[in-house]
């Protein structure tokens, strides 16, 4: 309760139009802070992830304490706590999953959705099938994907340096790039996999 307290506070002081982290227990530890200074990310990034986050409950939460901030992009993290419920209907889940991005959409038309796939380290074939459905998901509703499932090879260090350098030069600003979502869903949600 007393996060969701807290996430109604900083909605209030929140710039519009950002990034938003949307997930489960998992990602309520994301070091934004760290990882916008480490990495020179210029974007207003916003966690707003929760312990008891799933699929069925997740429109609700996108309502009350998400659409205020009329985000541009939206990484969709869910799925780790819904296990069960994918594997007695996959069905189901996959038509909340679809509703929820049809929410969004209807909320804020021009937000970037981005589906972001469970990690599964150990290759458990559970949740590389819900991670098939998810693909899917993204790839019927015109949302990206971002496939974290894996460990990769990624040298963080080597990520840092190229970030640093463009942002010191000044090329970041002029040309307004924006960073591509991989990088940054690499660097949000696998920055504990490599030490900087």
């Amino acid at each position: 309760m007393l996060r969701k307290q807290m996430y109604h506070s900083l909605n209030e002081l929140a710039n519009p139009n950002g990034m938003i982290i949307f997930g489960g227990n998992n990602d309520i530890s994301i070091p934004l802070c760290e990882l916008k200074q480490a990495f020179a990310l210029d974007n207003d990034i916003y966690n707003r992830s929760f312990s008891d986050l799933s699929i069925t409950n997740a429109m609700e939460y996108y309502d009350t304490y998400i659409a205020s901030l009329n985000p541009e992009n939206i990484l969709l993290h869910i799925g780790e706590s819904d296990i069960d419920f994918f594997l007695s209907a996959p069905s189901e889940f996959d038509k909340k999953y679809v509703e929820l991005v049809r929410h969004i959409r209807n909320k804020v038309r021009e937000c970037r959705i981005i589906i972001v796939s469970l990690k599964n380290y150990d290759k458990d074939v559970d949740i590389a099938e819900m991670n098939k459905h998810l693909k899917y998901i993204a790839d019927s509703e015109q949302c990206e994907y971002a496939d974290i499932s894996l460990k990769r090879v990624w040298n963080p260090a080597q990520t840092k340096d190229i970030s640093s350098f463009i942002y010191s030069t000044g090329f970041v600003r002029p040309l307004n790039i924006k960073r591509p979502i991989y990088d940054l869903t690499k660097i949000l949600f696998c920055f504990e996999t490599c030490s900087i």
